[in-house]
This record gives structure tokens, C-alpha cells and sequence, in this order.
């Protein structure tokens, strides 16, 4: 204990020596450091500063940048919606133009066959009338030729046979029609 007590008044009082040792070391310290440590140490905080600042920068930027991006896609989004309206507007307009066109062809189609049908009943009712024609000549020379058998010497009796022979086909052509 004794030697503690010594050596502490010489920490309290230090001697020139110490003083001069301590400062010379300090001095030493101080210069090494600064030469070799404290530059570096200066720049690399100022780069790191300088990239921090750089970042924020670079957010800001995105930022920025995003917030015109959802912009813009706002606008894209409202444009191809409106697209969207005029294309379904086309092709609805369409859609009517081909029902329209499909039933006026229709209807032409169908008075085309309407017509046809009625050329070709004309046509079969002028080869009915033809035909009854036909089958009416053939009765007459029939009539003239049962006449012509016969050998009547009344002409009353011939006027009295034609007549009976035309009604009866008179009465036959009209259960035939």
C-alpha cells in the first residue's frame, strides 16, 4: 500500500519528463492519425454522405417518376375504356346492319320464290287449258263421229244428239275443274 501511495502524487503531480514524454506521444498519435487515418475516415464519411444524399435523390426521382407513371397509366386506362365503348358501339351497329341486310334479303329471296311458284302455276294452268282443249277437240270429233254413224235423216235429231253430247261433257269438265 505504501507503494501505491507513492506512486500516485507522481500521477497527480507528474514530473517535466512525464509531461514531456505524454506530450511528445500525443503529438505523435495526433500527426500519425492525421496523415494516415483522419483523411480517410473524413472521405469515406463524406462519400457515404454523398451516396445517403444520392438516395434520397433517387427516391425522390422514383417517386416522382411513379407518380407520373400512375398518370399516365390512369390516362392509357380511360383511353382503352373508351376504345372499349366505340368498338362495342361498332359492333353492335354492325350487328344491326347484318340483321337488316339478312332480312331484306330474306324477303327478296322470298318474293323471288313467290314468283316462281306463281310463273310456274300459270304455266301448269296454260297446259290445263291446252290439255282441255285437247280432250275438247277429241270429243267433238267424237261427237261428229257417232253423228256420222248414225245416218239421221232428221236434222232435229242431229241438233238434239249435239246437244246432249255437250252437256255431258259440259257436266264432265266441270267435276273434272
Amino acid at each position: 500500500m505504501n507503494r501505491l501511495l507513492i506512486e500516485l502524487p507522481s500521477l497527480v503531480n507528474p514530473s517535466e519528463g512525464l509531461i514531456f514524454w505524454m506530450t511528445l506521444t500525443f503529438l505523435t498519435v495526433l500527426f500519425l492519425l492525421k496523415k494516415f487515418a483522419w483523411k480517410p475516415m473524413l472521405s469515406f464519411l463524406e462519400e457515404r454522405e454523398k451516396n445517403i444524399e444520392e438516395s434520397l435523390q433517387q427516391a425522390e426521382n422514383a417517386k416522382a417518376e411513379m407518380a407520373q407513371l400512375k398518370g399516365e397509366n390512369e390516362a392509357l386506362l380511360a383511353e382503352a375504356r373508351a376504345e372499349k365503348d366505340i368498338i362495342l358501339k361498332e359492333a353492335r351497329k354492325m350487328k344491326d346492319s347484318i340483321i337488316s341486310d339478312a332480312k331484306t334479303s330474306a324477303d327478296t329471296e322470298a318474293k323471288k320464290l313467290i314468283d316462281r311458284a306463281t310463273q310456274e302455276i300459270d304455266k301448269q294452268k296454260v297446259a290445263a287449258i291446252e290439255e282441255l282443249k285437247k280432250e275438247v277437240a277429241g270429243y267433238s270429233v267424237s261427237i261428229a263421229e257417232k253423228l256420222v254413224r248414225h245416218e239421221l235423216k232428221e236434222t232435229d235429231a242431229q241438233k238434239a244428239l249435239i246437244d246432249q253430247q255437250l252437256k255431258q261433257m259440259t257436266a264432265g269438265n266441270s267435276a273434272n275443274a
